[in-house]
């Protein structure tokens, strides 16, 4: 979440019958029009997570229907970042595709509800070690407060969340430690911190009503940073990773380890494409946003 923009899905979904199926589809789930939105804003209501939650997925899964349609091959493993891995999961086989749509609709209206007043900061340039120290330290000033690394990005890039004045404060002792730059990201609650927890029962009762299969290809999943197979193991890590950090840095190292050269970023945006760059020197990478970016996919993939 922070991938969205105004217009995502629109290019594939004017050119691919299947990807326009995809947004038809996810309007008549959730009983709205979650593509007009996706293609026309506005922004301010594109952001309320109850809304980008959907809306990233749809764009994300529009785009790898229409690569698998054209012949693009079957993944050695998939991954994806916070909301992200909703997309993999379906990609994988594990959940259909209506099923991931209710299901992070929900997610997202539950995480909107948990706390009305919390942020999210990335801290740039910064080693995790220290990042994890100036939370600890924000924390023990502002009694009450919550301050913690949430998605552990790169590693230059660890984005903190939680409360708002212990952020700020965690965001000013990271400066002091030799941080280069701290940005406020565009979302819309502390995801991926302990200011979630009332998320996670609420999200369990709804995954347990939800079929799981096992997964065609490897998840390499958020809280662990290990592949992962198994359906109803893959449904207790969705839940799991509502409070956990996510390692995309340890997740992107495992797929190396496992002998991944060749990363393909499906959805809007390219952030998980620069953060594999920046981590993985001769990598192949490219971002599949649009028709264009998947012509540029199949030329590296085959």
């Amino acid at each position: 979440q922070g991938a969205q923009a105004v217009g995502m899905g629109r290019a594939f979904a004017e050119a691919f019958p299947s990807a326009r199926a995809r947004f038809e589809s996810a309007d008549a789930v959730l009983d709205g029009p979650l593509s007009r939105l996706s293609f026309d804003g506005p922004a301010d209501a594109l952001q309320l997570t109850e809304h980008t939650q959907p809306a990233v997925l749809t764009a994300s899964v529009a785009a790898w229907t229409v690569a698998r349609e054209q012949g693009f091959p079957e993944p050695d493993f998939v991954a994806g970042h916070s909301l992200g891995e909703f997309s993999a999961l379906v990609a994988a086989g594990v959940l259909g595709f209506e099923d991931a749509v209710r299901i992070v609709r929900a997610r997202g209206r539950f995480m909107q509800e948990a706390v009305p007043v919390g942020v999210g900061a990335a801290v740039l340039a910064l080693d995790v070690i220290q990042v994890a120290e100036a939370c600890e330290e924000a924390a023990r000033e502002r009694p009450g407060e919550a301050v913690v690394p949430a998605n552990l990005n790169g590693p230059e890039q660890t984005v903190i969340a939680g409360h708002a004045g212990a952020v700020k404060l965690a965001g000013e002792k990271a400066k002091a430690k030799g941080a280069r730059r701290i940005l406020p990201l565009n979302v819309s609650a502390p995801f991926h911190s302990p200011l979630m927890q009332p998320v996670s029962p609420r999200l369990a009762a709804l995954l347990d009503g939800t079929a799981f299969g096992d997964a065609r290809a490897p998840v390499v999943t958020n809280v662990d940073a290990a592949p992962e197979v198994s359906g109803s193991r893959l449904r207790a890590l969705l839940v799991e990773q509502v409070t956990a950090p996510v390692r995309w840095t340890e997740v992107v190292a495992r797929l190396v380890a496992e002998g991944v050269d060749t990363f393909v970023e499906f959805g809007p945006g390219s952030t998980l494409g620069a953060l594999v760059k920046r981590q993985v020197a001769g990598a192949r990478v490219v971002s599949v946003g649009d028709p264009a970016g998947l012509d540029a996919a199949r030329a590296i993939v085959g």
